[in-house]
Parts: structure tokens; C-alpha cells; sequence
């Protein structure tokens, strides 16, 4: 008889607060990155699934960032999270910077 694995499995990502951190560490491998989830200031509202997974906000520190302007910056975020923001991000703000900047 075989035993089951106890091999440790990477936990697989089940929120998309989750899934927003695991796409721009992957796209941007930032320095310093936060993600919240501000869907509860926006239960009712237009735009709220009721999942309570569908308003963010994100801080990101990353050495892509060097030398770009603000847009072209949202856009590496944007391109990033491209499949969420189709499906399952309704709004996202955004703080972008690279390293050693305020």
C-alpha cells in the first residue's frame, strides 16, 4: 500500500487579493508590495459582486519602474493583472514607485 505525499504543497491561492500578489510579484518581482481589499467600502455599490472580492488598492516598489512615467507604469500593473481586471477586479487604485523614490 502507498502512503499519501507529505511533501509540502504551496498553498494554492484562494483570494483574489491572493491572486493580485502572486501576478505582480511574478511581472514586476517588487521590492515592496501591499494589497488591500477595500471591497467593504463599496458593499451595494455599482460595480460590487457581492463577493466582497472586488475593489483593491495596491502599493507597489519595483526596479521596472525606473525612468517610467505614471502611465506607463500603471500599465505594467495593468498588463499584469490583465485576466483580473477582465473578470474579477471591478476597480483597483494603484501607488507606484521605484526604488528610492518617496
Amino acid at each position: 500500500m502507498t502512503e499519501p505525499s507529505t511533501a509540502a504543497r504551496p498553498p494554492i491561492p484562494q483570494t483574489v487579493a491572493d491572486l493580485i500578489a502572486e501576478r505582480l510579484t511574478a511581472a514586476l518581482s517588487p521590492t515592496h508590495l501591499r494589497v488591500v481589499n477595500e471591497s467593504h467600502h463599496h458593499a451595494g455599490h455599482m460595480g460590487d459582486d457581492g463577493t466582497g472580492e472586488s475593489h483593491f488598492a495596491v502599493e507597489v516598489e519595483s526596479a521596472a519602474f525606473a525612468g517610467l512615467n505614471r502611465v506607463a507604469r500603471q500599465r505594467l500593473v495593468n498588463g499584469a493583472l490583465a485576466e483580473l481586471l477582465a473578470t474579477r477586479i471591478h476597480a483597483l487604485t494603484m501607488r507606484t514607485r521605484a526604488p528610492g523614490e518617496a
